[in-house]
C-alpha cells in the first residue's frame, strides 16, 4: 500500500467515526428518546446531497476536569451549508451524543462561522438546537461563546432569515439565541426552553413543575407565545422549516421566489358575498375570508395558537408571497389585546424586512378593556403595532370587512398609516364607537331629562348614527378608502392592488435606528 493511499484511508476513517458523534450506543440512546441524530436531521431538512459540511475536524481545546482525555472531531456540532428546492442556507446541528450538546469555544467559533458566511454571502441561517448548555468545565469560555453567537443574531437581524428548531433541551443562556432568530420551532414532548429548569425554580419559589408544563412546545406555542410552531415530530417540524422558506427571500436585498399556480386572478366566491351574518355582534371565521383568498387555499399560519383573536401567516396571491394579518371575529370578537399587539406587530415588521407585502384584513371593534390588560400595558403594546403598520414601506393592501372602531382602525394598517391601498366591503363599519355606545355617550343627557322617552330617543338616535357610520361611505367620500367592493371580487382587487404596488418605492427618514416602543 502507497503513502498516498494509507492516508485516503485514514481520511475515510477518521470521516466514518466523525460522523459517528458521541458512538453507537449514544446514538441508541438519542433513538430510544424519540429523537433523531444532528446528522438524519440534516439529511430531512436539505436536498439530498446538498450538504456541504465545514470543520468536521475541529476539536475542544479544554484541559479542565478531565476534559483533556477526549476530544472528540466536531466537538457536538455539524456545520455546513446546504440548498433547500434548490436554494442556499446555511446550517448548524448541535449533536446531543457529544457532551450532551453542550457548547464549548469552539463549538461557538464553529457556529459563528456559518453564520457569518450566511451574512456575507446572503442566504438563510438555519440552527437546531439540541444541547445540555454552556459547557460547564470551559467557564468563561463558553459563556463567551454564546455572546459571540448572540452578537452575530443581532447583526444578521433583517439582513438574512434566521430560523431556530428547538429538537431537545434547550436552558439557561442558551435560549436567549432562538429568541433573537425570526422563527422558532419546537417539537412537542420532546423539546424545552427555559431559563431556569425546575430544580431551581422549586428551590427558590417552592413551586413544583415538570420540564413540559415548565417549557415545553405547548406552553410557548399557546401561552407563552415564544413558540412560533409546535410540531409533532421532528419529520414535521423540518418540513415546516422547508415549506417556510419557500414564502421567503434569501435576504433583505431580494424578493421572495415564485410560485406557479394555475388558481386564476381573477376567480371570485360567492360565498364571500354572505359570510357577514346580518347581526353584527354574530361571529364568523375569518379562514374562511383567508383561504378563499389566496393561491390554492393554502396558507401557512404562524403563532397559531397564541392570540388567537388575530391571525397572520403567508400565503401566494398570483404567485407572490404575501403576509396576511387578519383578525379573528371568532375568538373574543376580534379584539386587540397585549399578546395579539405584540404578535402581529412582530410579523408585520419581519414581512417589511424582507420585502414581503402585506395583506390586511380588518373587523377590529376595538382592544380589550379591563385592569388586567392597563396594567400589562396595552398602551405600550398597543403602540407596537401601531408603530410597526407606520414604518413599513411595503405594499400594504387593507381591506375592512365589517367593525373598525376607534384606535384599533387607526392600528390595522390604516390610510393615515400609509396604508396604500385601502379597500371597504359594503358591511364596514367605520367609527369611533359602536352605535350604542355612542348613542350613550352623545345623548345621556337627553335621555335623562326625558326618562319616559328614553328609549325612542335611544332607537331614534341610533338608527340615525348607524345610517351615518354603519356602512363605508363616509369614509369612502373622504378619501380615506379606495373603493367600496363586492366582497366576491375580494382575491381579484387585492392582487390587482399588488400587481399595481410591485414597483413601490418608499424610505424613512436618515437615522440611526429607531425607538420601537418596547
Amino acid at each position: 500500500m502507497s503513502i498516498q493511499t494509507d492516508n485516503i484511508q485514514k481520511l475515510v476513517e477518521r470521516r466514518a467515526k466523525a460522523r459517528l458523534g458521541g458512538g453507537e450506543k449514544r446514538i441508541e440512546a438519542q433513538h430510544a428518546k424519540g429523537k433523531l441524530t444532528a446528522r438524519e436531521r440534516l439529511a430531512l431538512l436539505l436536498d439530498e446531497g446538498s450538504f456541504e459540511e465545514y470543520d468536521m475536524f475541529v476539536q475542544h481545546r479544554c484541559t479542565n476536569f478531565g476534559m483533556e482525555k477526549s476530544h472528540p472531531d466536531g466537538d457536538g456540532v455539524v456545520t455546513g451549508c446546504g440548498t433547500i428546492d434548490g436554494r442556499l442556507v446555511y446550517v448548524f446541528a448541535q449533536d446531543f451524543t457529544v457532551s450532551g450538546g453542550s457548547l464549548s469555544k469552539t463549538m461557538s467559533e464553529k457556529i459563528c462561522k456559518v453564520m457569518d458566511m450566511a451574512v456575507r454571502n446572503g442566504a438563510p441561517c438555519i440552527g437546531l438546537n439540541d444541547s445540555g448548555g454552556a459547557r460547564i468545565q470551559e467557564g468563561i469560555d463558553a459563556l463567551a461563546g454564546y455572546g459571540e453567537i448572540f452578537e452575530r443574531n443581532i447583526l444578521a437581524s433583517g439582513v438574512v432569515p434566521q430560523i431556530s428548531a428547538i429538537m431537545g433541551p434547550c436552558a439557561g443562556g442558551a435560549v436567549y439565541s432562538p429568541a433573537l432568530t425570526d422563527f422558532t420551532l419546537m417539537v412537542k414532548n420532546t423539546s424545552y426552553m427555559f431559563l431556569t429548569g425546575p430544580a431551581v425554580v422549586k428551590s427558590v419559589t417552592g413551586e413544583e413543575v415538570t420540564q413540559e408544563d415548565l417549557g415545553g412546545a405547548s406552553v410557548h406555542a399557546s401561552k407563552s407565545g415564544v413558540a412560533h410552531f409546535a410540531a409533532e415530530n421532528e419529520q414535521e417540524a423540518l418540513a415546516t422549516i422547508r415549506e417556510l422558506l419557500s414564502f421567503l427571500p434569501q435576504n433583505n436585498l431580494e424578493t421572495a421566489p415564485f410560485v406557479e399556480t394555475a388558481d386564476p386572478a381573477g376567480r371570485v366566491d360567492d360565498a364571500l358575498n354572505a359570510i357577514i351574518p346580518d347581526n353584527p355582534n354574530k361571529s364568523y371565521d375569518m379562514y374562511q375570508v383567508i383561504r378563499s383568498i389566496v393561491d390554492d387555499g393554502r396558507f401557512l399560519e404562524v403563532h397559531q395558537d397564541f392570540a388567537r383573536n388575530i391571525i397572520v401567516g403567508f400565503a401566494h396571491m398570483n404567485g407572490r408571497s404575501v403576509g396576511v394579518v387578519a383578525n379573528q371575529p371568532g375568538v373574543l370578537a376580534g379584539v386587540l389585546d397585549i399578546n395579539a399587539s405584540r404578535k402581529a406587530a412582530r410579523f408585520v415588521r419581519f414581512c417589511d424586512a424582507f420585502n414581503i407585502p402585506l395583506v390586511t384584513l380588518v373587523d377590529v371593534p376595538g382592544f380589550l378593556p379591563g385592569t388586567q390588560q392597563e396594567y400589562g400595558a396595552i398602551i405600550t403594546n398597543g403602540a407596537k403595532l401601531l408603530y410597526a403598520y407606520g414604518e413599513a414601506t411595503v405594499p400594504k393592501v387593507t381591506v375592512t370587512l365589517r367593525k373598525a372602531y376607534g384606535g384599533a382602525h387607526i392600528v390595522m394598517s390604516c390610510k393615515q398609516l400609509r396604508g396604500d391601498v385601502n379597500y371597504a366591503w359594503p358591511s364596514a363599519q367605520i367609527a369611533v364607537m359602536g352605535a350604542d355606545g355612542a348613542v350613550n355617550v352623545l345623548h345621556a343627557k337627553e335621555m335623562k331629562e326625558n326618562p319616559q322617552q328614553a328609549q325612542a330617543i335611544f332607537e331614534e338616535k341610533k338608527k340615525e348614527y348607524e345610517d351615518l357610520f354603519s356602512n363605508p361611505y363616509q369614509a369612502a367620500q373622504k378619501g380615506y378608502i379606495e373603493d367600496v367592493i363586492e366582497p366576491r371580487n375580494t382575491r381579484f382587487r387585492i392582487i390587482r392592488a399588488l400587481e399595481q404596488l410591485s414597483g413601490k418605492q418608499a424610505s424613512l427618514p436618515a437615522k440611526k435606528h429607531d425607538n420601537l416602543p418596547l
